[in-house]
């Protein structure tokens, strides 16, 4: 098993992106609100978590390639 260390702040920002990236899916899919205002905020929070989570990867596959 690999194993990769990283700061609370390293983690958060992470978990973060994450938790974007799933709200922004769960609002795609729900029907809580009118179609336009859920696609528009779905697609926007969904394009913050992908975009937001490239960089945080390459850091952690640097980080993980550095402790090797």
């Amino acid at each position: 098993m690999i194993k990769t260390e990283l700061s609370l702040p390293q983690l958060a920002m992470v978990v973060g992106t994450r938790g974007l990236l799933g709200a922004g899916l769960g609002l795609l899919l729900a029907d809580k609100l009118g179609t336009e205002r859920r696609k528009g905020v779905g697609w926007t929070l969904a394009t913050i978590g992908v975009l937001s989570t490239i960089p945080l990867a390459v850091m952690v596959y640097r980080h993980r390639m550095s402790a090797d």
